[in-house]
């Protein structure tokens, strides 16, 4: 009887996954090298004309300072329009993505047509930018904050519904099965043996995009959807760029405090 020494079984578990990362930083090594050499070639870097911008954008920069915080008071509404664009928007991803998803699952769709259906409408939504949803909302029902809550909230059902989807597709089926065979029907299945399994992952992406579409929503503003982003856009085109400064970093500590609470409702549904 042959007894393999722990230390020689854990020799060889440490030898196996370092070859197997080297592997794996090696190949990533080569897509990056390849990648920037099509950049090169292709002619996305052009050194002489970064090299003309660098002078000018110092110059841009030492016009920005010092920030000029005088109109922050002003701010405050369009702020809490972000945040509350951003609120809107996911939740009424997450009102639509569900169903959706279910309905995208290969185990949970009532059929094949419309799983692919459902698909497609889900890449649909997710190909086309918040920016061209923004634009095509506010040619549709104009000016304010509810245009970006459409464009953010259409385009993260197309993130949110595919997220949800695989989630669903890759839940253990033996609870599922249980409640088939205590005679329940494919509702009930769902309901007690899908949902409990993805909740938690259905809870840490919701909170993850809704933290996305805050900062999205910061730009919705720039092409008329309101918010922050529109104030930020009216004191580029007048040339403030103090007051840009300004805004930038009132921005930033949105972002950095919508961070730490999704941190907090994370640690908290986890």
């Amino acid at each position: 009887m042959i007894i393999n020494h722990p230390a020689h079984t854990f020799n060889y578990i440490d030898q196996s996954y370092r070859q197997h990362w080297i592997k794996k930083l090696g190949i990533f090594l080569l897509v990056l090298l390849a990648a920037t050499v099509c950049a090169f070639y292709s002619g996305l870097f052009d050194g002489q004309r970064l090299a003309r911008g660098v002078p000018d954008l110092l110059s841009l920069l030492s016009e920005m300072l010092p920030p000029d915080f005088s109109g922050v008071r002003s701010w405050l509404r369009p702020a809490t329009d972000t945040l509350v664009m951003s609120v809107a928007g996911t939740a009424l991803a997450i009102i639509f993505s569900l169903p959706m998803s279910l309905l995208a699952a290969r185990n949970t769709s009532p059929h094949p047509a419309i799983y692919h259906v459902t698909r497609l409408i889900l890449n649909g939504l997710r190909s086309i930018p918040e920016l061209i949803m923004g634009i095509i909302f506010v040619a549709a029902v104009g000016f304010g904050a509810l245009p970006g809550v459409l464009a953010l909230g259409f385009h993260s059902i197309g993130m949110v519904g595919k997220f949800f989807a695989e989630s669903i597709e890759h839940v253990d089926p033996a609870p599922v099965e249980a409640v088939r065979s205590s005679g329940m029907g494919k509702f009930s299945a769902i309901y007690h043996g899908v949902l409990p399994q993805v909740l938690p992952q259905l809870l840490d992406t919701a909170i993850y995009r809704w933290e996305y579409n805050f900062r999205a929503s910061t730009v919705m503003g720039m092409v008329g959807a309101g918010g922050i982003g529109f104030e930020l856009m009216s004191s580029l085109r007048l040339m403030r760029y103090k007051e840009v400064a300004a805004i930038l970093l009132v921005i930033l500590v949105a972002v950095t405090m919508v961070d730490g609470l999704s941190s907090l409702l994370r640690k908290h549904c986890s």
